[in-house]
């Protein structure tokens, strides 16, 4: 299958990740389903873009036509079946938990055509992991989109050693149709390219603090003036989620054994307290004061 040959995505789950996806897809002209088994998730994916695609309007990053059709052209349901029924590519944006995605790709494999592309947007584990669940894992690709993905530019394309030269080229060629660029990693690793360089900060930046070299706003503070990184890395992590690396983390620590590779203390008790960065009001700061960015 080629990119001209795809009409219809689904795009599995409506929270941070999926309903950005899911516009972006609309916005692109295809006919695109977004799927939540959590009703309340979709009214809020429903009201968030409606606010944001006003807002890019006001912009005039789209008229009020193209918004329009883009809204036409996406479908919201709590069905899965009926979501991936007739799709020729699946994006799966569920919670980064393996077993989670293992039995969505297993349920997928049996309600989507068999000449569906199932990519996953995890953003740390690679495909090979979960395509044994299928009976299709030539056409099983990651499509790693960064956050937040109406904004961000760059999504990781990553192939396993049984993922074939077409889907890899389809997923490419999806990206340029939705005005991203894909960049394709021949082979897996964990994290793939971004993350892997991201975890080597963020473990540096926590060994740092939690040890008590500075304070977590100082370090902030020196990654964004002495190395002009845009966020420091406890607001990046504030901003992804922190229960996100929590949860990439412990999926490393499962796969090498590494004591080094757990989630560091001090992200443990952010996730047991909730406190879970920018989406619940309160991680790393407090953005209590602030409406919670979408």
């Amino acid at each position: 299958m080629m990119v001209n040959q795809v009409q219809k995505v689904a795009v599995l789950g409506a929270g941070s990740m999926g309903h950005q996806i899911s516009m972006l897809c609309a916005l692109g002209g295809y006919e695109t389903y977004l799927q939540d088994i959590n009703e309340k998730a979709l009214d809020k994916a429903k009201s968030t873009l409606d606010g944001r695609m006003k807002d890019w309007v006001k912009k005039s990053k789209l008229t009020e036509d193209e918004k329009n059709q883009a809204f036409s052209n996406l479908q919201l349901t709590t069905d899965l079946e009926t979501a991936v029924a007739e799709a020729d590519l699946v994006i799966e944006a569920v919670v980064e938990k393996l077993d989670v995605k293992r039995k969505v790709f297993s349920k997928l494999d049996i309600l989507a055509p068999k000449h569906a592309v199932l990519a996953t947007n995890s953003s740390t584990i690679a495909n090979s992991k979960i395509a044994d669940v299928t009976s299709r894992p030539d056409k099983v690709i990651n499509m790693h989109f960064f956050f937040p993905p109406l904004v961000m530019d760059c999504v990781e394309v990553v192939k396993s050693n049984q993922t074939s030269n077409e889907t890899a080229q389809l997923a490419m060629d999806f990206c340029e149709s939705i005005g991203k660029t894909g960049v394709l990693l021949e082979k897996e690793i964990y994290g793939f390219i971004a993350n892997r360089l991201l975890f080597a900060l963020s473990k540096e930046a926590m060994y740092l603090y939690e040890n008590g070299y500075a304070d977590f706003k100082d370090i902030d503070l020196i990654a964004k003036k002495a190395l002009s990184h845009p966020l420091g890395p406890f607001e990046l992590a504030d901003l992804s989620g922190i229960d996100v690396g929590y949860y990439a983390n412990l999926q490393l620590y499962e796969e090498t054994g590494d004591p080094r590779d757990k989630p560091a203390k001090s992200i443990e008790e952010k996730v047991k307290q909730g406190h879970l960065g920018r989406k619940t009001g309160k991680g790393w700061y407090d953005y209590s004061e602030e409406a919670v960015v979408k």
